[in-house]
């Protein structure tokens, strides 16, 4: 479901990303492949420096479908995005891939908090993340971040994940993980 990012899948997720119900909400906006290659190229880099961290959601038959990745990452902190290609969405990708995805921030990379700035008029995204039941409004209590994200033109809604929230939502998730691999 999760890979790490490869350059020979990104001709697949760029005809993917460049679909017009996709493209306006993703954060690297590439207008070619080879552009999405060079872009892809740099987040590996970037990945290898600590800035952030990025995988490849694939479909049930391991073909590439979107991506999940944590930008900005200051101090066991960031910024989530994901992006899942039109034809697959609406199929449960987007709850497993954040999952799985968080599971691997919080315990492997000691994250303790992810936060979700979503554009106001992406309705689609707001719902998907207020469907987790990790996921809190982070307008109240991050107030100064939430006029930082909102400085500029475009406008945005704040949500946060904290790993504690995490751990005891899905606390029974891990348990049924545990006993299907005894």
């Amino acid at each position: 479901m999760l890979k790490q990012r490869d350059l020979h899948e990104t001709t697949e997720l760029y005809n993917l990303l460049s679909h017009p119900a996709v493209f306006p909400y993703v954060r690297q906006k590439a207008t070619s492949a080879e552009e999405y290659l060079f872009m892809t190229k740099q987040l590996i880099e970037e990945e290898q420096q600590g800035k952030t961290i990025s995988r490849t959601i694939t479909d049930d038959w391991g073909q590439p479908i979107g991506t999940i990745s944590i930008f900005d990452v200051q101090d066991g902190a960031g910024f989530l995005g994901t992006w899942i290609g039109k034809s697959y969405q609406g199929k449960g990708y987007n709850q497993k891939a954040k999952y799985l995805f968080l599971t691997e921030l919080f315990y492997n990379y000691n994250f303790h908090t992810v936060f979700l700035r979503i554009r106001q008029e992406n309705e689609r995204s707001k719902a998907a993340a207020l469907k987790l039941p990790y996921v809190l409004c982070a307008r109240e209590c991050h107030p100064a971040l939430y006029e930082e994200i909102n400085a500029g033109e475009l406008k945005y809604s704040l949500f946060k994940i904290p790993k504690d929230l995490f751990y005891l939502t899905t606390a029974h998730e891990r348990a049924e993980e545990e006993e299907q691999a005894m």
